[in-house]
């Protein structure tokens, strides 16, 4: 079953509040944060009513043209970023989420629940909480928050992905087919983490589109930003600069495992081919020799000596064991 929901927060004392709109909500009462986590229609319209805007749909959100994400209307600002979910699980995702901003007021539109949205709600909702007086800290703060989570997955990422590769240039097992199916389960680690790591790339690409865009758009409207708005912008844009390339520091490192393996797993099969050519070559020779002695001609003076047996086997073993030892002395077994 889908949840709808819609939580509706103000400032208090500079601080948020939780709003209980079962009863509706009075235009003159100030909003500073609407929530709306996969809206049902009524709720949809309610907020469109209260601040005279159309909210995106689902289907508008995934738009990935920059000026289908990125667009002011109706004087509120629209930014739509690509943001991550379910960093914890074995099969992380993205989803759009939409920032709207008009006035004091924030709208955040999402059809996934990412876990920096909940860490926040709770957060500034205690007494010695984050100040929040605007919509525009208020989203601040959630940006902050993903950042956040985003460095906290890299980080472990990061150490996951370097026990991968002390798995990969360990020295080798006793048994090639042992080593070679470790060497497959590695290379489903590694397309995993490759995997998370491009969905973490997108969505601090999306984070820094959205915060260029907002500063862009400082003087184009009422709306000033703060000193302290100023500074956490800054470092979000710092932040998200320094995560990007520390993404793709392991997305390049992901690569060279990948190759790395493929070349190991490349190896334990030339080395069980290689076996199987020497192995040929050894038993050729008394291959021979057994062909010569099973043929049946009456002018073979063997076949009647009495050593002739034991002849042909000790013929049949030293060509065997020729080839052995020179195979053996070149490194080759």
């Amino acid at each position: 079953m889908e949840l709808n929901m819609l939580r509706i927060y103000k400032s208090q004392n500079s601080h948020l509040v939780l709003v209980d709109h079962s009863a509706g909500l009075a235009t003159e009462e100030t909003v500073t944060w609407f929530d709306l986590f996969n809206p049902s229609a009524d709720e949809t319209r309610l907020v469109e009513d209260y601040l005279g805007i159309a909210i995106p749909t689902s289907d508008e959100m995934q738009e990935i043209e920059l000026s289908d994400r990125l667009y002011q209307e109706d004087g509120a600002e629209f930014m739509t970023i690509t943001a991550t979910a379910k960093l914890d699980s074995d099969q992380p995702g993205k989803a759009p989420v939409t920032f709207i901003l008009k006035g004091a007021s924030l709208v955040t539109v999402r059809h996934a629940d990412p876990k920096p949205f909940q860490l926040y709600a709770n957060r500034i909702q205690k007494p010695n909480g984050a100040v929040c007086e605007t919509g525009e800290l208020v989203m601040l703060g959630l940006l902050e928050s993903m950042i956040d989570r985003i460095a906290d997955t890299l980080e472990r990422a990061g150490d996951e992905v370097d026990a991968i590769s002390r798995e990969v240039f360990r020295k080798s097992h006793a048994s090639a087919t042992k080593k070679t199916r470790d060497l497959q389960s590695l290379i489903e680690q590694i397309g995993q983490k490759g995997d998370l790591l491009t969905t973490i790339r997108e969505s601090l690409v999306s984070i820094g589109r959205l915060v260029a865009y907002h500063v862009a758009t400082e003087g184009s409207g009422p709306r000033k930003a703060g000193k302290e708005s100023r500074q956490r912008i800054k470092l979000i844009q710092r932040d998200a600069t320094s995560l990007g390339d520390h993404a793709l520091f392991l997305s390049n490192k992901i690569n060279f495992l990948l190759d790395a393996t493929l070349g190991l797993i490349n190896l334990e099969q030339n080395q069980i081919i290689k076996i199987f050519s020497v192995a040929a070559v050894v038993f050729l020779p008394p291959t021979l020799v057994a062909s010569i002695y099973g043929m049946n001609f009456q002018a073979m003076p063997e076949l009647a000596w009495r050593l002739g047996y034991p002849y042909a086997l000790g013929m049949m073993v030293l060509s065997a064991l020729v080839p052995y030892l020179y195979f053996k002395r070149r490194g080759w077994l």
